[in-house]
């Protein structure tokens, strides 16, 4: 049996498979790091493509730790969740009972989410994005929700796709 040879999806130089984090901006979120994933790395540019697990459940363990997370949402919070649920600006903010614009500079980070909007979306994540979650585990991120602090943080968070599992940075 022959060993597959990786190419460089950069470059098309041979690239070698390692084990590493890998910062997974891809996701639109800034703080996701995945932990020990396999990655391609290529010998001459440096360029690296993780190979990414499971990558359904990987996005469901993203929405509920971003949802979950004791600090209101940021813009690219609500932008990540929003297209978790796959629709559009218009949809969600007809949805929200808000104007297109407010959704918008929400996400630009031009206007603060208020605590009741904050509360209000991540509700409709547990409802509409992840309805096939387990009662329990809805009920454990809803016991999260007094704990969310008034001020806004970005908070890393640390995925271990081997076990679906997170922490906090």
């Amino acid at each position: 049996m022959m060993k597959q040879l990786d190419v460089c999806s950069n470059c098309d130089n041979e690239a070698v498979r390692v084990r590493g984090s890998y910062q997974f901006k891809e996701s639109g979120l800034k703080n996701v790091v995945l932990q020990g994933i396999e990655l391609i790395r290529c010998k001459k540019c440096g360029n690296e493509d993780p190979v990414i697990p499971r990558l359904n459940a990987l996005m469901r363990v993203m929405v509920r730790g971003v949802i979950s997370k004791p600090y209101r949402l940021t813009g690219h919070e609500v932008r990540f969740l929003r297209k978790f649920l796959r629709m559009t600006g218009e949809q969600f903010s007809h949805l929200m009972h808000i104007d297109k614009t407010t959704l918008s500079k929400w996400e630009n980070d031009e206007q603060p989410i208020g605590p009741q909007s904050d509360l209000l979306i991540r509700a409709l994540i547990l409802v509409l994005g992840l309805k096939e979650t387990q009662k329990d585990q809805a009920a454990i991120i809803q016991e999260d929700f007094p704990g969310i602090h008034n001020s806004v943080h970005d908070v890393g968070i640390e995925i271990d796709p081997s076990n679906m599992t997170y922490q906090y940075a």
